[in-house]
């Protein structure tokens, strides 16, 4: 099968699908012919996204307000779309939130947030989507984490925690669901130029710093929509920081001193 076609009529469910990363994958699966159901909070931003997915993928969409951290909710919306839409055979988990700030000066409601969203909201998703996907014989879960969970750095330690988390989770799901025919993928990107950072990094300084090794939201996006419906283990970008991951599990003293001095830009 092309594959430009492997995605045409496919439904693709995306959280946090109003912006930045989550609303680029939204416009990638489009373009391949995907069913895009766009899920988030701001609901007047999920509109235009699902109104620009329809002109992309001359086909329907559709747009449900959803927070993650919402239980209740998320059971609701799924039946929704299981009775709107029909099957889902593609989640993209990419609902999330940092903050740059030390391990000491972040409260614990911050902290609870974002393990609720990063985490435990994502791990509700995947848990109740791939039930689903079992019963249809198959699916694709696609899980965004981070280079943060590869390396983490200073004021990043809950970030990185949540990120660490979704690796662990996303590695054991994937042996569990393998027989089921169900895929999982865990992307780790490192900074993408988004609305992520007007959050976690206030005064804009990072991606400055970072320069040339920002990544492009569109990019990303393309590179996951096309490992959708395939048994694509891991995405890491860019390369240069995934060499380091694993530099850093062979030298750690090495990697620690780095990430603690040279490369401590937050």
């Amino acid at each position: 099968m092309e594959r430009r076609q492997r995605l045409q009529g496919k439904v693709v469910l995306i959280t946090g699908a109003s912006g930045g990363l989550g609303e680029q994958i939204a416009y990638a699966a489009a373009r391949r012919g995907a069913v895009v159901v766009a899920t988030a909070r701001r609901m007047e931003r999920l509109e235009a996204v699902q109104s620009r997915c329809r002109e992309l993928s001359g086909g329907p969409s559709y747009a449900y307000p959803l927070d993650v951290a919402d239980g209740e909710q998320v059971e609701e919306v799924l039946s929704r779309i299981q009775l709107d839409v029909g099957p889902v055979h593609v989640l993209v988990n990419s609902a999330g939130f940092g903050l740059f700030a030390e391990a000491l000066e972040t409260s614990q409601d911050i902290t609870e947030d974002m393990f609720e969203v990063n985490v435990l909201g994502l791990i509700r998703l995947s848990r109740e989507v791939a039930r689903a996907m079992k019963e249809q014989g198959g699916g694709h879960i696609i899980n965004i984490a981070s280079q943060a969970g590869k390396i983490a750095t200073p004021k990043s330690a809950v970030y990185a925690g949540t990120k660490f988390a979704v690796r662990g989770y996303s590695n054991a799901l994937r042996l569990e669901l393998k027989k089921f025919g169900i895929n999982v993928t865990t992307v780790n990107p490192g900074p993408i130029r988004t609305d992520f950072f007007s959050k976690a990094d206030a005064d804009g300084s990072y991606l400055a710093k970072l320069g040339r090794w920002v990544l492009d939201p569109v990019q990303v996006a393309e590179k996951i929509a096309e490992s959708m419906l395939t048994n694509r283990r891991e995405i890491n970008l860019p390369r240069i920081m995934e060499f380091a991951a694993r530099l850093y599990v062979l030298f750690p003293r090495l990697g620690d001193f780095l990430t603690g001095t040279m490369f401590s830009w937050k």
